[in-house]
């Protein structure tokens, strides 16, 4: 039953289970009722209830559906581009559909050049009034982690080309990284294996914080590489503005680096 045609039954907009939807568009709130179905895409209604990409024909006119099922709403791809969730997950119109948690997920549908256009969602839990305007509340600081002096130059030296914003970046390795350190603290004793041994300390201290990206093997998937889990680290410690621009003061910018080449 799309949900346009449900409007006049009743629930209350705040209910739990209620999915509050927004595009760029407009937004719209539709209760938890078994069979219910919202559609959203670049097309018009009465065949998409919530328009997303209408001028973007990479986008299809009915590009994903929302039904209410079970208890949840699961989300399906219907459209020809991907569509992607947090944490990198795609969905493809082969895909099974995908419950989502209450809450709020945004979701991105892939359009033409770079384009990507967001869906968001929120679902209401208990005692939950949706989505609330917080235009006067206070900013919330981002969430940042303590490093003493040695680990915080270490990871700028390492995360120098994240720092610099640079596309795709990748950490030095660790005999570069040895090589820039001694230059920059003689007395330091840099060297490759110290590095690797504070590089991991950090890795486990801030693994059991709460940290965004995974920063231990997990042996139930392999073993992935250590450049993976610093490359996490970094990622983590930059997006978060525990590490920021002017860090790299600490590496003395007028200092002719050594070999540092990839």
């Amino acid at each position: 039953m799309p949900f346009s045609a449900s409007l006049a039954r009743g629930v209350a907009p705040t209910a739990p289970g209620t999915l509050h939807a927004r595009t760029v568009t407009g937004g719209l709130s539709v209760p938890p009722r078994p069979g219910l179905t919202l559609c959203f895409g670049r097309g018009e209604k009465p065949d998409v209830d919530l328009g997303v990409g209408v001028d973007d024909q990479w986008v299809s006119r009915r590009h994903g559906e929302l039904t209410y099922r079970q208890g949840l709403w699961w989300l399906r791809n219907t459209g020809q581009q991907l569509v992607r969730l947090p944490r990198g997950q795609m969905m493809h119109v082969t895909t099974e559909p995908i419950p989502l948690a209450t809450g709020y997920t945004p979701l991105f549908v892939k359009g033409s050049g770079y384009r990507e256009h967001l869906v968001e969602l929120y679902v209401a839990g208990h005692d939950d009034q949706g989505p609330l305007s917080r235009r006067a509340a206070e900013t919330v600081r981002p969430e940042t982690w303590a490093l003493d002096d040695d680990e915080r130059l270490l990871l700028v030296v390492l995360g120098q080309r994240y720092l610099l914003y640079e596309e795709d970046p990748r950490p030095l390795t660790y005999a570069v990284a040895a090589k820039q350190l001694a230059y920059i603290c003689p007395d330091g004793k840099w060297n490759e294996r110290r590095i690797e041994h504070r590089v991991e300390a950090v890795r486990r201290r801030l693994d059991r914080t709460g940290f965004r990206y995974p920063l231990m093997h997990d042996k139930s998937q392999g073993r992935p590489g250590d450049n993976r889990l610093l490359h996490n680290l970094i990622r983590g410690l930059v997006e978060s503005t525990t590490l920021v621009p002017p860090d790299l003061d600490l590496m003395e910018d007028d200092t002719t680096w050594p070999d540092t080449a990839p």
